[in-house]
């Protein structure tokens, strides 16, 4: 299912978002904070990733999608991509079968292509076994960025159409990384930086976005209330006036 673009219909609205994205920062300043290693902050990472599933499942969210690893973060040193990569596979191999026992999906998009050959096959086994399940959709981003995505959803769509001069949302849209998706309603950005930082570039159109000094680590189930909370006390008008919001109500 391709789900329309908030640019050319107006989603739903209720009060719990129905997708919510979140960029996870802060992990090495949190772990500095400490006097610990950078590593200390990724692995207590990976473990705030864990609670924050949970979370969203019991408040009835059903798309979770957080940026694990940009396409900007090979610049990092190397020591630390490799830790990121070995995490990676790690939480692959923990964490899968208790995703798929809670009924919740996997789904890993960027270019995985410079990715290790195992960890591209754990992906696509790891996809392949929670296929089916309804409860949450949790997709990671991985070498990841917004314009990469917008650039491959046109060469996808040229290959599919060569010579094509003149096209529309809805033509480009089925290619987009996430188009399984709906558009998310709710952008978190943790680690106190208020910056979208190349994350979903198409799909954040319309996003409500929260930013909090919060460093990842410590973002947890009662930090996601706040959120929300947030996030409820926006008027969500998709171009509209508040008085076209306020007959609406009336009318239903």
């Amino acid at each position: 299912m391709t789900y329309k673009s908030s640019t050319q219909a107006v989603p739903e609205v209720s009060t719990v978002p129905r997708h919510v994205a979140i960029i996870m920062d802060g992990n090495g300043r949190w772990a500095t904070k400490r006097f610990l290693p950078r590593v200390a902050g990724h692995v207590k990472g990976v473990e705030a990733v864990r609670d924050i599933v949970e979370a969203c499942s019991q408040r009835g969210i059903e798309y979770l999608t957080l940026f694990a690893f940009s396409s900007e973060n090979w610049r990092r040193p190397a020591d630390e991509v490799s830790l990121l990569m070995r995490l990676f596979m790690t939480a692959l191999e923990r964490e899968v079968s208790k995703m798929h026992a809670n009924n919740i999906r996997l789904r890993v998009v960027g270019d995985l292509s410079r990715f290790d050959l195992k960890l591209q096959e754990m992906v696509t086994k790891a996809e392949a076994q929670t296929a089916g399940n309804t409860r949450l959709t949790l997709t990671i981003c991985a070498n990841y960025g917004g314009r990469w995505d917008i650039m491959q959803a046109i060469a996808k769509m040229l290959r599919e159409q060569p010579g094509v001069t003149d096209f529309s949302e809805d033509q480009l849209a089925p290619h987009l990384a996430m188009a399984y998706a709906p558009e998310p309603d709710l952008f978190v950005r943790t680690g106190g930086e208020e910056r979208i930082s190349n994350f979903l570039l198409w799909q954040l159109a319309y996003s409500e976005l929260y930013f909090t000094e919060t460093y990842w680590p410590d973002f947890d189930g009662a930090a996601l209330d706040l959120a929300i909370a947030s996030y409820r006390q926006r008027e969500r008008r998709f171009g509209r006036t508040s008085e076209q919001l306020v007959e609406q109500k009336k009318a239903s």
